[in-house]
């Protein structure tokens, strides 16, 4: 029997190293189809026309060339949004949900009318999903790439959100008053050297500008940190995204700080993933 064009992508793309090959080759045929979940029941096993063989074919092979589905999809699914993501912005990953299921636990009063400030935002993922769960919250988010900035603001269109939130062209903080109420980042933190054995998915297509933390990853901290001193109101709850291994080096920077109330907080997979500080 012939296999299907589903069942060759899917093993092309596990010989290609890819862990999900089979749900990603339906998201490629998905997306090939332009169809959601729901049509591709509603079509059954009709088979593809030459044209859309072709259009599947074309993705499989991106994919194939280890080119991340995010951007041949063009979006992904973040908390309960949808991103656009381009090669100007991390792709949002579900570590980073830990942040925000970290910083919406300590918010008593979710109608309060709560200022936060996202640094390095990228494609806005985490301010945006804050705010889809905070009604009166207000956000500025910085990025120095302009470009990151302009998928940044398509995505709070996209969402519904543009009208809470402000976006600044600025390196970290620069330019940037307080007080707020909540300040969170996914900064920068791989080294680079470490830079060059990740997946060709980052590596490879991932801006390198938001993704080297400088010698040991973490350089830019004790600049975040002191920031954070500075914008952060009393009391209030600061989350910076860490590496897995990064948890004591992060602390020691925190403590160096004069943050007293600290915490690393694990992913689910339980491995060291946020830095949690109290002003």
């Amino acid at each position: 029997m012939t296999p299907t064009p589903l069942k060759t992508a899917t093993q092309r793309l596990a010989a290609a190293g890819i862990e999900d090959a089979r749900e990603e080759a339906r998201a490629l045929l998905r997306h090939a189809l332009g169809l959601d979940a729901a049509g591709m029941i509603a079509r059954g096993t009709a088979p593809l026309s030459d044209e859309e063989t072709a259009r599947f074919e074309a993705l499989v092979a991106r994919r194939e060339a280890r080119e991340p589905l995010s951007h041949i999809i063009g979006s992904v699914g973040f908390w309960t949004l949808d991103l656009l993501v381009t090669r100007d912005v991390l792709t949002p990953r579900s570590d980073t949900e830990t942040l925000v299921r970290a910083a919406l636990e300590q918010i008593p009063d979710r109608a309060a009318p709560l200022r936060i400030l996202d640094i390095a935002t990228g494609s806005g993922a985490i301010a945006l999903a804050l705010l889809s769960e905070l009604p009166n919250a207000t956000a500025i988010a910085t990025d120095i790439s302009p470009a990151a900035l302009e998928i940044a603001k398509a995505n709070a269109a996209r969402n519904q959100l543009s009208g809470r939130i402000v976006f600044l062209e600025t390196s970290w903080t620069d330019g940037v008053d307080g007080p707020f109420d909540l300040l969170v980042s996914n900064p920068p933190y791989i080294a680079p050297e470490i830079i060059e054995t990740l997946d060709p998915e980052v590596r490879d297509f991932e801006p390198r500008l938001a993704l080297d933390g400088g010698q040991g990853g973490l350089e830019p901290y004790p600049h975040l940190l002191a920031e954070t001193r500075r914008l952060l109101s009393p009391g209030g709850h600061a989350f910076f995204e860490i590496g897995h291994d990064q948890g004591a080096a992060a602390r020691a920077l925190a403590s160096a700080a004069d943050f007293a109330e600290l915490a690393i907080l694990p992913d689910l997979a339980g491995r060291d993933r946020v830095l949690a500080l109290r002003n």
